[in-house]
């Protein structure tokens, strides 16, 4: 297992190595040496997963000790794609070590071809959903040959499936910087993600396993305080930086609501802290019924614990996974990306949740949008949070189905076996 170093991905490729170790597959998982400690008590099968740190090569213009997206601004994550590219000689001599069968990357475009001179299968394990992908990175689109221009991405391609997904300006121009080469790369990401699927042997995304440990005990007592399904949780990942007006516009939307929050959210982009960034007086206003924790949480017990009845989040693919299988009801709160597809498929197309009104020219929301969307999911009487409820509890039921994990994971298991005859 090689993932691009984002906890989200991190997370996620842990989550299939546990589901292979359950069948006796044996993994040897390469992970950025400090997310070790963080990742430990997700692996449920120590015997079988073993976890190879690995020391992130310096780059000029990564800070120093800079391991995953959370250490680096997202205008400079592209350094860490030239660190991950140095970590190839590391790679290259720990498989000739360890002769697996398999290769599961994402982001470490050269990994196919490096694993083909070794015999050895690479797969194309995807964080990232199948309808972002679709949407985005279909053939059809031809984005090996001409650069696509923000008009490109405002409507599917006609091979997509009939659906609500639209993008709005304002996407759609921040789409088209993911074809540009950053400070004299070689290589832009769209061209990295390209080289990705078509390279690899075989490409495949999963839904999550529930959580076996326990959650940490200071927010455990707190959420305790609370009656059940009245907290708001909101989390936005380790890639996702807010401006700090934005920043602020979110917190306040949960201060109008009224109802105990807990968002686990990094500092804006011109702070230091969470603390230097909340509004004034914001702190006292809440105190006792808000949190604002600027660092790692686990995510999966918090969605699970009784008292939490909302989820807003900014439509990673994991997180949707995750929220998924519980009863919160999601807020959606794209930033970039495949994130906008995703939410544009739950909030439009499978109606399982209700996206925070941005402008349609520069995508900013206001307090009164997060807290408008929050009373839509969370009251149980209006025509829209009857309609979510019951989606949701519908595709909760789905995902959860005793057997339909065992059938294709042991589907996807037989594939693997009849791609090494």
């Amino acid at each position: 297992m090689y993932p691009w170093f984002a906890m989200g991905h991190l997370t996620s490729f842990l989550h299939i190595s546990n589901k292979l170790a359950e069948r006796g597959h044996r993994i040897s998982f390469f992970l950025p040496k400090k997310t070790q400690a963080k990742l430990e008590p997700l692996n449920l099968h120590k015997d079988l997963i073993s976890f190879i740190p690995i020391i992130v090569p310096h780059v000029d213009g990564l800070q120093p000790g800079a391991e995953t997206t959370a250490d680096v601004p997202f205008s400079l994550q592209f350094l860490l794609w030239n660190a991950i590219d140095l970590t190839a000689p590391f790679i290259e001599a720990s498989l000739c070590n360890l002769k697996p069968h398999f290769v599961f990357y994402d982001f470490a475009h050269w990994l196919p071809a490096l694993a083909r001179q070794l015999g050895i299968k690479s797969v194309q394990y995807c964080s990232i959903s199948p309808a972002s992908v679709g949407f985005l990175i279909s053939p059809e689109r031809k984005l090996d040959e001409i650069p696509l221009t923000a008009a490109d991405y405002m409507e599917p391609l006609p091979s997509f499936p009939p659906s609500s997904i639209k993008l709005r300006p304002f996407e759609a121009r921040h789409l088209t910087f993911a074809g540009v080469k950053q400070n004299g790369q070689d290589k832009s990401f769209l061209e990295r993600q390209l080289i990705s699927f078509n390279d690899s042997d075989a490409i495949r995304p999963v839904v999550p396993k529930p959580p076996t440990t326990a959650l940490e005990e200071k927010w455990a007592k707190w959420l305790d305080s609370f009656k059940a399904k009245t907290v708001i949780f909101c989390a936005f990942g380790s890639e996702c930086i807010l401006k700090k007006d934005q920043f602020q516009e979110l917190v306040l939307g949960f201060e109008l609501t009224g109802l105990p929050f807990f968002a686990a959210l990094k500092p804006p982009m011109e702070a230091k802290t969470i603390e230097s960034a909340l509004p004034e007086g914001f702190e006292e206003r809440v105190k006792g019924r808000g949190v604002v924790h600027g660092d790692w949480v686990q995510q999966q017990l918090i969605l699970r614990h009784p008292s939490v009845g909302c989820f807003v989040t900014h439509c990673g693919s994991g997180s949707l996974s995750e929220a998924m299988v519980t009863e919160c009801q999601l807020v959606l709160v794209p930033h970039i990306g495949d994130q906008i597809i995703n939410a544009r498929l739950m909030g439009g197309d499978l109606k399982v949740g209700v996206e925070v009104e941005k402008g349609e020219e520069d995508g900013l929301f206001t307090s009164e949008g997060v807290c408008n969307a929050v009373k839509a999911v969370m009251d149980y009487d209006s025509e829209v949070g009857k309609e979510v409820r019951a989606n949701h509890a519908k595709w909760r039921e789905f995902l959860s189905s005793k057997g339909l994990e065992n059938s294709y994971i042991d589907n996807f298991v037989q594939k693997l076996h009849s791609l090494l005859k």
